[in-house]
């Protein structure tokens, strides 16, 4: 029995092993899709990470790396919340190929879209944008966190 639990855990995905003989056409298209896609974010998220920590490590060896200067803050800042972003992403690709979810959720895709304005804020300079710009971003944000709150509750009656 042991044994062939680890057998199971060595191989990448396993439950859609599991299920592949079941699943209809659509259903594995789906799963291929999914796991492509998984492989194609994972290797954005390396690069992007590759490349973050390039710019800060030139940054550092030129004594250039000053966080107190806003210019340079809301850059790094606004690499890390792109990755973060990314990797929320494939996580939520991630459990559709382990079959924990059939499709993307409408709550990952909400607060995927929460999570890029939050990016957008976090590199907002506030003297270029106009207020109304910024009055219609809040109002974005404030919607999406209701619709959120609105989704997870309905998750958490059924």
């Amino acid at each position: 029995m042991e044994q062939e639990k680890e057998k199971k855990t060595r191989y990448l995905f396993p439950k859609t092993r599991e299920y592949w003989p079941m699943m209809s056409f659509y259903e594995r298209f789906e799963q291929v899709v999914a796991i492509v896609l998984s492989f194609a974010i994972a290797a954005v998220v390396i690069v992007a990470m590759i490349e973050l920590l390039g710019r800060i490590g030139v940054l550092m060896l030129n004594g250039a790396l000053d966080l107190l200067d806003h210019q340079m803050f809301q850059n790094i800042f606004g690499m890390i919340m792109t990755l973060l972003i990314a990797m929320e992403f494939k996580h939520s690709i991630v459990r559709v190929i382990d079959r924990r979810e059939s499709i993307i959720q409408v709550k990952t895709v909400i607060l995927i879209a929460i999570l890029a304005l939050a990016r957008k804020f976090i590199i907002l300079d506030t003297k270029e944008m106009a207020a109304d710009k910024m009055a219609a971003l809040s109002a974005i944000v404030l919607a999406l966190g209701i619709v959120y709150w609105l989704v997870r509750n309905s998750d958490q009656k059924d």
